[in-house]
This record gives C-alpha cells, sequence and structure tokens, in this order.
C-alpha cells in the first residue's frame, strides 16, 4: 500500500508543468531586477514587437529586438558605445505569472546564464 501512495505521490509532481505564457510579455512597461554577485541591478524599460528602451542607472538604452519564438528574443543595442555593447543578448521567458516573468540571459555564444524577474507595470 506505500508503494501505492508513493506512485500516486510521483504522478501528481511528474505531470507539473511550468506555465509560459509568453506572448503577454512582448509588449509593455516593466520594472526589472537582476542579482549579480550578491548586488541586486534594478531597471524600468518600455517594450514594444521590435524596440526595447531600458532606464538603468540614469542613463538609457535602446535595442532591436528579433524574436526566436514567442519565449526567446536577441536584443541588439542601438548605438553601442563600448565592445561589451556590441553583443547581442538572449532572453529566455522560463516561467510566466499574471504580472510578471522570470527569465535567463546571456550573451549570445556563451554558456554563462543570469536569472533575473521583471513585473508589468502596465499592458502598453
Amino acid at each position: 500500500m506505500k508503494l501505492f501512495y508513493l506512485l500516486l505521490l510521483f504522478s501528481f509532481f511528474s505531470c507539473y508543468e511550468t506555465t509560459r505564457n509568453c506572448t503577454d510579455y512582448k509588449t509593455g512597461t516593466y520594472y526589472s531586477e537582476v542579482t549579480i554577485d550578491g548586488e541586486l541591478f534594478k531597471s524600468k524599460f518600455k517594450r514594444d514587437e521590435t524596440l526595447q528602451i531600458e532606464v538603468y542607472n540614469s542613463k538609457t538604452d535602446s535595442s532591436q529586438l528579433r524574436w526566436i519564438n514567442n519565449c526567446e528574443v536577441i536584443f541588439k543595442t542601438i548605438n553601442p558605445k563600448n565592445m561589451a555593447e556590441q553583443k547581442d543578448i538572449h532572453l529566455k521567458i522560463l516561467t510566466t505569472t499574471d504580472s510578471s516573468y522570470t527569465y535567463e540571459y546571456s550573451y549570445v555564444g556563451e554558456t554563462k546564464k543570469q536569472k533575473g524577474v521583471a513585473y508589468k507595470i502596465d499592458a502598453n
């Protein structure tokens, strides 16, 4: 009987699927938080289907967007000011809620990834 309960419990957890309503987050205004090496970085950005404008530390950056699929996008900085800004960034939405999404991102071609959370401020 214990085996039956164990199998039943296992079946509930094996059927769990992460929610990803990525299309809800292709446009809008957001607040984002990323922790890197124990330091919290916050930014605010506005996104439409092809452009994202981000404000971080009173600096504004703009990126062109190329959506790979509904949950993955490539950012290409418009008017990069240094070599690091010339590298494209790949972002993948991992999970979504009704008001936020968790994502991971990295420079294209690099394996080290960072994670963050973006909170929707308005629907655009």
